[in-house]
């Protein structure tokens, strides 16, 4: 069948995808960076924690230049800032002491839950502690200037962290109760999320730069392993790199924070400590198989089928990746930090959580395995409840996000024109959905004088 490029084109533009909150080149400029330093410490052999937090910094640095110098998202209007109209310190100096005190009371709380804590304070967590102990005192004296610069500038100044301060400082003015939720909500998200992508940066950048690659072209599972834990390492320093760089004059701040508490319960079921599908938990559907390496076990006498799920895993590994590489520095579970449109997410709108719950199963290959039927039912089983529970994670998800209209014009165009959501559609039966067509402009009711 003939297929005319020019209709594509004009479909393309009567129905034009909304604008992301993050630039493409953004995301590759940090992988261009990242890949820089990963050349240098594979060559000097630096395969240790301090050079796997460089690692972090390569992906980051080059990101905040970009959209800083090229992007200019410190103009955005949704920064909240005005960088025309700075305000004597004199004007805001009672907001900046106050939002301190509710900054300082947040950051407290924090280390002690993670003092508390003893999970904290064992395997690689215990590097993330220690990050924080040397972190703190710098975020202590820098978070004094740092608010009082940016208050002068702010449209509003008085945000959720100034009402917790003000409501510990005991002030007589209004107090904005679910601005304070916000605020609490949004740094239990960093906190919690952040401790846990310290503690993993180290282990898989350390794997990979002490990997040997000399056998990697011989063989299709070698290879295909050593992309897959490349991958990974480029997955956790986006998102590491995101957690660390939330802040309003980058408009990568949290603008809300999931106010469900399913969509909590659904998200943290998915880390330890409340992991449910890690070993020996509730939904581990490993027991019974030969775990996530049964694909080149069962397929060990096929090299040609190796080399065809080997390649599989390897991209959709690599959708995983580059769907948090899209991101930029804004990576974060749980929060709104503006609407993706790009990259995978011009095709899905999940595709992380597709390309992850595909990658379990094909490698796991649950319905083979090395017990009775039993096992067989029971890992098929597990396996279809863990793509249940990231279902739910993204409905209540977009039940957060739906919330910004930003985000409803972006779900509208993929109903409509995203590969996945017209893949399933199809597969229902049901028809294609229509353009909207935009309403007409309205006349002018004047009359050209005549000459």
């Amino acid at each position: 069948m003939y297929h005319d490029p020019a209709l594509g084109t004009a479909a393309a533009k009567a129905d034009p995808r909304p604008k992301s909150a993050v630039s493409t080149a953004t995301g590759l400029v940090g992988l261009a960076g990242l890949l820089s330093w990963v050349a240098v410490a594979r060559w000097f052999g630096m395969d240790g924690p301090y050079a796997a937090l460089v690692n972090v910094a390569a992906a980051g640095v080059p990101m905040v230049l970009w959209s800083v110098l090229v992007d200019k998202v410190h103009r955005n209007p949704s920064t909240g800032i005005d960088w025309s109209n700075a305000r004597p310190w004199r004007e805001t100096i009672d907001v900046s002491i106050t939002k301190l005190a509710g900054l300082w009371l947040t950051w407290g709380a924090i280390a002690a839950i993670y003092m508390v804590g003893r999970f904290y304070w064992v395997g690689g967590f215990a590097f993330s502690m220690w990050c924080f102990m040397w972190l703190a005192p710098v975020l202590f004296v820098v978070s004094i200037p740092y608010t009082l610069w940016l208050d002068r500038r702010m449209v509003e100044p008085k945000d959720g962290c100034w009402s917790l301060g003000a409501w510990l400082m005991g002030l007589n003015e209004p107090i904005d109760r679910e601005a304070i939720y916000n605020h609490l909500k949004s740094w239990g998200v960093k906190a919690f999320f952040t401790a846990f992508m310290l503690a993993i940066v180290p282990p898989g950048f350390g794997d990979f730069i002490r990997g040997d690659i000399s056998g990697v072209l011989d063989n299709p599972v070698v290879l295909a392993n050593w992309l897959i834990t490349f991958m990974f390492v480029i997955d956790v320093a986006f998102a590491t790199a995101g957690y660390l760089l939330a802040m309003k004059p980058l408009d990568s701040h949290i603008r809300t924070a999931n106010p469900y508490a399913a969509g909590w319960m659904a998200a943290l079921i998915c880390y330890p400590p409340f992991v449910l599908m890690g070993d020996g938990g509730p939904l581990d559907y490993h027991p019974g198989t030969f775990g996530e390496d049964g694909w080149w076990n069962w397929f060990a006498g096929y090299p040609v089928l190796l080399g065809v799920i080997g390649a599989v895993l390897v991209g959709l590994t690599g959708i995983y990746a580059w769907a948090t590489v899209t991101f930029g520095y804004r990576f974060s579970n749980l929060t709104h930090r503006g609407i993706l449109t790009n990259g995978p997410y011009a095709w899905s709108r999940h595709p992380a959580y597709l390309s992850k719950n595909l990658f379990w199963m094909i490698s796991t290959v649950p319905f083979l395995t090395t017990g009775s039927w039993v096992d067989a039912v029971r890992a098929t089983a597990l396996m279809g409840i863990v793509a249940g529970v990231y279902y739910w994670r993204a409905r209540t998800e977009e039940r957060h996000l739906r919330t910004d209209p930003a985000y409803e014009e972006y779900y509208q165009w993929m109903e409509r024109n995203g590969v996945v959501p017209r893949f399933f559609r199809w597969l229902r039966g049901s028809p294609a959905l229509p353009v909207p067509v935009p309403a007409p402009a309205a006349k002018s009711s004047s009359r050209r004088k005549r000459g």
